[in-house]
Order: C-alpha cells, then structure tokens, then sequence
C-alpha cells in the first residue's frame, strides 16, 4: 500500500478523524445552566433567611426546599419555552428555504455559489460544488451554508427542559440537604463554603467537558456565587426577618 493510499485510508476512517466538541454545546449549555442557578439561587435563599434572626431551623429548610422544586420547574419551563422558540424559527426558515428551492432552484444554487465564492473558493469550482451541493441534498446545503442550520446545534426543546430541570435539581439538593443536618446556628457559613466548592468543581466539570480553560471557568462562577450568596445574606441580616 503506497503513502497515497494510506492517506485516502485513514482519512476515511471514521476512528481517525478528529474529534469536535460542539455537538455538546446544546446539552451542556442547559447543563451548566441549570446546576449552577441550583447551587447559587437555592445556597442564597438559604443563607439569606438563615441571616435573619427570626428564622427557624425549620423555615430555613422550608425556604430551601420549596426553592428547590420552584427552581427546577421553571428551569424547565423555561427552558423549554425559549428553546421551543428557537426551534420553530429553524423550522419557519427551513420551510421558507424549501419553498424557494422549489420556485427558483436556479437563483438558489446562484446564492449557494456566491456564499463560496465569499470563502475563498474561485467561481468555477464555487459554481460546480454549488451544483454538486444542490444535487445530492439542496435543503440540507442551504441549511448549513446559508442559515448556519445543523443536526450538532439545532434547538431540542425537550431535552433542554429536563437536561436543566435535571441539572438543577442535583445543584440545589446538596445545599438543602446541608441545612438540614448541621445546626441551625451554622447553616450560613455551612452552605456558602459547600456552594463555592461545588462551583468551582461545576466550573472545572463544564470547562473540562467543553475543552475551554479550566481556571477562568472557576473563578468566574465562584465569584458570582460568593456575590450572591453575600448579597442575599447580608440583607437577611439587615432586615432579621424571613422573606
């Protein structure tokens, strides 16, 4: 097997080609989302009433745990409303693409070239590729090379909603179940180190499965929770009443 060969080989060797991490962005962005605004919001309620010198071991937990099943289900719905929106504006642009390859094929495959021509490809090939394109799959050329439409990215409103109502569950739960066995008198400071340590182990969960820079991540939302959960305490605090 010559060098030409082995290069045709292992380029179409689907254990070869490189491997991409965008076709993550969907599920890990709601992911993410939903555990850290668990973490951090039902953390902040916590420590918010548990500052108030009126508030009971049992209010405390009362607050935690009816944030906790509040949160998760308007995570989910809306995230299922706003991703539902996403994709009824694909779906609108499809059907419209669709419509205009059947009325004018001619001007589309026009259009498809000139968008390659504006990447680098010359005219001629610009021209035979947009043929080609048009083709073996017009809709689905359009869709990427036009709209920036693909199967990695498009809006799954379903698994959005239970991906973030999921994520916010197992984000909140831990600070409740924290109030709900260290002593009232220590619930504050308690939840508010655990938070910031499941930030940062969230931050670095994220950046990891995402390929990004691991340390940016954590101090980015560490930092943010720290803000929150300092805000909401201290005006627990200054008002000594539960809100």
């Amino acid at each position: 097997m010559n060098e030409t060969q082995r290069d045709t080989n292992a380029s179409s060797d689907p254990a070869s080609r490189e491997h991409h991490l965008v076709h993550r962005t969907g599920w890990l962005r709601a992911a993410v989302l939903g555990a850290n605004d668990g973490i951090i919001s039902v953390s902040s309620l916590l420590v918010g009433v548990a500052s108030a010198s009126t508030a009971t071991h049992s209010n405390v937990l009362l607050a935690g745990a009816a944030a906790l099943v509040g949160g998760a289900l308007s995570m989910a719905a809306g995230e299922y409303v706003s991703v539902s929106s996403q994709s009824d504006t694909e779906t609108a642009d499809l059907a419209r693409e669709k419509r205009e390859l059947a009325r004018a094929p001619e001007q589309e495959t026009a259009e498809l070239a000139a968008i390659y021509v504006a990447r680098g490809v010359t005219p001629d090939v610009a021209r035979q590729v947009a043929e080609q394109m048009m083709a073996h799959d017009a809709l689905g050329a359009h869709a990427r090379d036009e709209l920036g439409l693909s199967d990695e990215l498009a809006a799954r409103p379903i698994q959005a909603a239970l991906s973030s109502a999921a994520s916010f569950t197992v984000g909140a739960i831990i600070p409740v179940v924290i109030a709900a066995t260290v002593p009232r008198s220590v619930v504050g400071i308690t939840v508010s180190l655990a938070a910031l340590v499941l930030l940062a182990l969230l931050g670095a969960l994220g950046a990891r499965a995402g390929g990004a820079r691991i340390v940016p991540a954590v101090l980015r939302v560490t930092f943010w929770g720290a803000i929150a959960m300092g805000v909401t305490g201290g005006l627990g605090h200054l008002f000594g009443a539960v809100v």
